[in-house]
This record gives C-alpha cells, sequence and structure tokens, in this order.
C-alpha cells in the first residue's frame, strides 16, 4: 500500500495558488481513478482505492502547510505504512521553474516548511518525495505572498499539464519504482502546449 501525500492549504481562497499544486494534483489522481477524497481523519481529507492493481491512499493535509507532517504522521501509523519506501509527497518548489518536476528519494526540506515538518514527525528525510517547480518569487515580492499567489492563465495551462506529468510520474514509480521515475522525468520540461 502506498501513501500520496500533496501538500496545500485548506480553505477556498487557496484553490489555484503555487503553494497549494499538490491539492491539485491529488485532485487530478483522484478525477483518474475515480477515488472520491473526502473521509475527513487523521487531520486531513483521505481517499482509498487502486491505481494499476495497487492499493493507495490520497491525502490532503487540512492542517495548514507547515504542520503536514502531523497528518502524514498518523496516516502512515494507522494504515502501517514505511513511509521510507511506500510514501509519496508531491509539493511546490520555489527553486524549479515552472514546467520542471523533480523526483528524489530522500533530502533536506529545502526552505519548504512542509517538508520541515514532515522530516520532523517522521524522523528521517528518507521519503520519496515529488517536486514541482513554480519559479522563483520575483524581485521585492514577500515569499508567503508568491507562493500563496494564484497562476495566471498561461500559467495555470501549463501547471495542468505539468500536474498530468506528475500523476504518470507517480505511476511510474508505483510500477517501476523511484529511479525509473527519477530516470525518465529529472531534467524534463513540460513545455506550454
Amino acid at each position: 500500500m502506498y501513501v500520496i501525500a500533496g501538500l496545500g492549504n485548506p480553505k477556498k481562497e487557496y484553490d489555484n495558488t503555487r503553494h497549494n499544486i499538490g491539492f491539485s494534483v491529488i485532485d487530478m489522481l483522484a478525477d483518474k481513478t475515480g477515488i472520491s477524497v473526502n473521509t475527513a481523519k487523521h487531520k486531513g481529507l483521505l481517499g482509498a482505492g487502486y491505481l494499476n492493481g495497487q492499493k493507495i491512499i490520497l491525502v490532503k493535509p487540512l492542517t495548514y502547510m507547515n504542520l503536514s507532517g502531523e497528518c502524514i504522521r498518523e496516516v502512515l501509523d494507522y494504515y502501517k505504512v514505511d513511509g521510507s519506501t511506500n510514501l509519496i509527497v508531491i509539493h511546490d518548489d520555489i527553486s524549479l521553474e515552472p514546467g520542471i518536476i523533480r523526483v528524489r528519494k530522500k533530502g533536506s526540506a529545502g526552505g519548504h516548511n512542509g517538508l520541515k515538518n514532515i522530516i520532523q514527525h517522521l524522523g528521517k528525510d528518507q521519503f520519496v518525495r515529488i517536486k514541482v517547480g513554480v519559479g522563483e518569487k520575483p524581485a521585492g515580492y514577500d515569499l508567503a505572498d508568491y507562493v500563496l499567489g494564484h497562476f495566471n492563465r498561461e500559467e495555470q495551462v501549463l501547471m495542468k499539464q505539468v500536474s498530468e506529468e506528475v500523476c504518470e510520474a507517480v505511476q511510474m514509480i508505483l510500477e517501476k519504482g523511484p529511479d525509473a521515475a527519477m530516470n525518465v522525468y529529472n531534467g524534463r520540461k513540460v513545455e506550454k502546449a
């Protein structure tokens, strides 16, 4: 069983913001698999089902970004899932330009407070994460304002394509493991259609 968690902030005002790209990908995975992510428990919204014959739990933590680890720790404990091997976390990354995704098996939080909290709650930085590039904040912008800002129309089109790629990367991780997904998706750029 895999736990696939997309990071974001609850409440409508955060929909389609850079920081909520993880939630957007979970919504897309839910649509593709027919899983309803509407069970409120473990401080999140959860949905269980199958992807390519593999049992998965889709998770949207409702703790706000900075406390994402609380929800993810509870879900892993409840379902007895090994976070080192069977957890996939999807999150925004300002150090990657839009159109870039990067799969990693471990690593630091890189200044991302959601990841920092997950690492703190798991007691390790070894878990698969898919970083979704949202671009660097423009000079003079406050970082919080930037990541909580909404995508413009053009960016929304690109991020929909990127989300499709992330869904494919998740499938590849489930089928062939994270190394295979790293070989295919790292270094590749999604261009606007």
